[in-house]
């Protein structure tokens, strides 16, 4: 068994903890740092396959030194001009030696495409005889077996759901509730079928390099020991004490502080409580800079200029960094615009979080970052900026996206919008002469601001989207139905678009940045 002085840095081994259900756990975890206070030794530990919210310091207690695995020795690599070098090859870019020797090509990635493979039972109308047309009667008769999706990987050639290629709209498992039939319309310019990887967290989606237009992406590559670890211990803002989640690059001599304090309305930091209240007497703000857009009840809307209001913008991203790994701090904000969501009483505007979107947009994000803290998490604040950042693209008649990656928490809360609000519509649909009410994925696109590829992933996450006989058929169960109804009722807080007082400006005149 090692000793607790042979542990060093990039050591693993499992690391104590308790789980949710308040059950201890011993998963293996990575030591990041180590360091002695008084004599006794804190270890900095990541969990394998866990969250980087979850890591933290521990004491040798926790560690189970007798799986404990110690870190190989990295050969050197010789660089271009032939001297040694210590930084391994990155294993996306590594091209096997055997295949250099031989001077062989490696094969290109083929792009697939997926659709989805209709059990027979599902490709036939109960009731009707195989080569039978759709009609409105033997689609509105139930369907009591219960199929499973199954993918199959085909050719480019295959055809796949168009935006506004005929689809239909039929329940499972009971009576009647919805059917929808798209109508056809004009052919799209491009593949617009995304799989899940168009919404999902994934690292496929990080640029290697910031873009010009003020991307907040997180460029991975550079990552070290020092920006992998927490350096916040806790942070007080107004009546609530956080704790971050990740690191965030405020000055170093502030991250020995057991507490940051912030001005919760200018957000200013401060070392001590005395800073802080000898700011509050000069502060006189009670709420973000910025024109107030929208107000219903008690909550409120700031819009921010990036640039007219540089310190702001910059303080509220170095409290955001502290809870968003997959998004970086870029002190020029210029290119931004910042819309706060706060909370109104008595002592003043409380933000509750805020979302972050590009003056100008060439791949039609309308989010950059997107943040609830974490006091008001799980209460629909999530939903209600989600949703009112679609509302600006209303009005800007355009229909947008965020930009990817998303962290965990973010892709469900859009997963969830999104599929909350096309059921929604495909619900609120009426028939028509006894006809099967018909939309396509063009008109939910301009309905809802949603972008056409967002729609379509959500449709098939949702596993709505079936093909029969050159038409593809959107299925509402009953599970769907009734979840849909029982997520709505919980949905307390909505954006009223009468509320909501902004005029979109042309941003692409750099007179008016």
């Amino acid at each position: 068994m090692a000793e607790v002085g042979e542990i060093i840095e990039g050591c693993r081994l499992p690391v104590l903890r308790r789980n949710q259900d308040n059950e201890d756990e011993w998963p293996l975890a990575e030591i990041l740092s180590v360091k002695d206070i008084s004599g006794r030794k804190l270890f900095y530990v990541h969990y394998i396959d866990f969250n980087k919210r979850l890591d933290e310091w521990v004491t040798h207690e926790r560690l189970d030194l007798k799986k404990i695995q110690f870190p190989k020795k990295e050969a050197k690599t010789p660089t271009k001009n032939g001297l040694p070098g210590s930084r391994p090859g990155s294993p996306e870019r590594e091209v096997p030696a055997s295949a250099q020797a031989s001077g062989k090509t490696l094969p290109i990635p083929v792009q697939i495409t997926l659709r989805f493979n209709l059990p027979k039972e599902r490709e036939a109308i109960p009731g009707g005889e195989p080569d039978q047309p759709l009609s409105s009667s033997s689609c509105l008769q139930p369907n009591h077996r219960s199929t499973k999706r199954k993918v199959e990987v085909v050719s480019p050639a295959t055809p796949v759901p168009n935006e506004t290629a005929p689809a239909s709209v039929f329940p499972q498992n009971g009576s009647a509730r919805r059917a929808v039939a798209a109508q056809p319309g004009r052919k799209r310019k491009s593949n617009c079928l995304g799989t899940d990887e168009d919404s999902q967290d994934s690292s496929d989606g990080i640029p290697s390099a910031p873009r010009m237009t003020g991307s907040l992406v997180s460029d991975r590559s550079h990552d070290d020991i020092v920006t992998r670890m927490k350096n916040i211990e806790c942070i007080e803002l107004g009546r609530h004490r956080l704790k971050p989640w990740y690191f965030s690059p405020y000055p170093q001599e502030l991250t020995t502080l057991p507490v940051l304090y912030l001005c919760e309305f200018c957000l200013k930091y401060g070392r001590s409580l005395k800073c802080l209240q000898r700011h509050l007497t000069k502060c006189d703000l009670r709420h973000p800079p910025g024109n107030e857009i929208y107000r219903k009840g008690t909550i409120s809307f700031f819009e921010i200029d990036g640039r007219k209001n540089k310190s702001y913008s910059q303080n509220l991203c170095l409290l955001a960094k502290c809870f968003l790994d997959h998004k970086t701090l870029y002190y020029d904000t210029d290119p931004f615009l910042f819309y706060v969501m706060t909370e109104y009483d008595c002592k003043g505007f409380h933000i509750v979080g805020y979302f972050s979107k590009e003056k100008e947009s060439t791949e039609d994000y309308n989010v950059a970052c997107i943040l609830t803290l974490p006091p008001y998490q799980r209460r629909g604040y999530g939903k209600l900026l989600i949703e009112f950042s679609y509302e600006l693209s209303k009005v800007e008649g355009k229909t947008g996206t965020p930009e990817k990656p998303l962290s965990d928490l973010g892709l469900l809360s859009y997963r969830s919008y999104w599929s909350q609000t096309i059921l929604e519509i495909l619900m609120g649909l009426k028939s028509e002469s006894g006809e099967r009410p018909q939309i396509t994925i063009n008109e939910i696109s301009e309905i809802t601001s949603i972008k056409k590829e967002d729609v379509i992933s959500t449709l098939q996450y949702l596993n709505l989207i079936n093909y029969y006989k050159g038409q593809y058929i959107l299925t509402l169960s009953e599970d769907i139905v009734d979840g849909h109804e029982r997520a709505m009722l919980k949905r307390l807080l909505r954006i009223d678009s009468k509320c909501l007082h902004f005029t979109p400006k042309d941003w692409s005149k750099r007179g008016k940045w």
